[in-house]
């Protein structure tokens, strides 16, 4: 399936039984919006969210944000129903819970395709859970039609019996794993959460942490976390510039036969150019998705 350079900088939760929440996406400056039907959905709620979820899909109106419908799981009462109702809502994508192996994409993805499910449709995987670590390299290749790696860092922290700090190192070992195998196939990562809501220090601290190390952009759970995950995982000005020149002196050195360039002292080879490229599209693709937002 041919991938779509999308900004991932700001992936929202929203819970899928607030109907005032679902309108309210639709002017917020997130990337991505992960409409809830799991965690967020209280069981005698859970098939009105899903109707209510499914109308607002179709609805419209969320511009060039990226939708995702997180739908219960295969072995609850509500899982088959959320599949076969949200691979015909629109949505971009369908964020599977608690995945741990290859078979249960592959169930899914047999259900969505029976269900009338455009191929574009993708999957996204919750790793939440241990097993799903040590499974990490076998989800990520299960399906050209996987989207991206969603850390499930609450839950996890829970089954490791670990505890949260602020430096997140109980979580290294698992992040690390995990942004392998995304990065080894191809797909996109996002981080967990940070729960505290009162703790703007610290949210800044770990999405400095989670850019760091590679990740595309974090799961949010309250509006007022957009801002700063968009500027941390997003392009500078400094960068976008950076890159623009990498990719010129690059060009006029080919042009003139030559390797290498050097650029402010520094040697550009070929995969400073790919990256100064890679910037370049997601700054211009976060462009087009503020752009159809305004």
């Amino acid at each position: 399936m041919p991938r779509t350079i999308r900004p991932r900088r700001s992936v929202l939760y929203m819970p899928g039984s607030n109907a005032r929440a679902l309108e309210k996406a639709r002017s917020l400056p997130a990337d991505g919006l992960i409409f809830d039907l799991e965690d967020a959905v209280a069981p005698d709620a859970k098939e009105d969210a899903r109707g209510r979820v499914c109308e607002a899909v179709r609805g419209g109106g969320y511009g060039e944000r990226e939708i995702v419908v997180r739908v219960n799981g295969l072995a609850t009462p509500w899982g088959r129903d959320d599949i076969v109702r949200a691979a015909r809502s629109g949505a971009h994508a369908l964020l599977l819970p608690k995945v741990e192996g290859a078979g249960y994409i592959r169930e899914v993805l047999s259900i969505m395709d029976v269900a009338g499910a455009p191929e574009t449709m993708a999957v996204w995987c919750m790793m939440e859970t241990p097993l799903a670590m040590l499974h990490a390299e076998r989800i990520a290749a299960a399906s050209p039609r996987l989207g991206a790696l969603v850390m499930g860092t609450s839950d996890l922290t829970k089954d490791l019996a670990a505890q949260h700090t602020r430096d997140r190192l109980p979580m290294v070992t698992s992040l690390g794993i995990c942004m392998l195998a995304a990065r080894a196939f191809g797909i996109s990562i996002l981080d967990g959460v940070h729960l505290d809501l009162d703790d703007d220090e610290g949210f800044e601290e770990v999405c400095h942490q989670g850019h760091a190390m590679g990740f595309d952009g974090k799961t949010l759970i309250h509006p007022r976390q957009i801002a700063v995950a968009n500027a941390v995982f997003g392009p500078t000005a400094d960068e976008i510039a950076w890159s623009r020149r990498i990719i010129e002196a690059h060009s006029e050195a080919a042009a003139e036969g030559r390797g290498v360039v050097a650029v402010d002292g520094r040697l550009i080879e070929n995969l400073h150019v790919a990256e100064a490229r890679r910037v370049l599209r997601l700054a211009e693709a976060i462009e087009r998705v503020a752009g159809a937002g305004a």
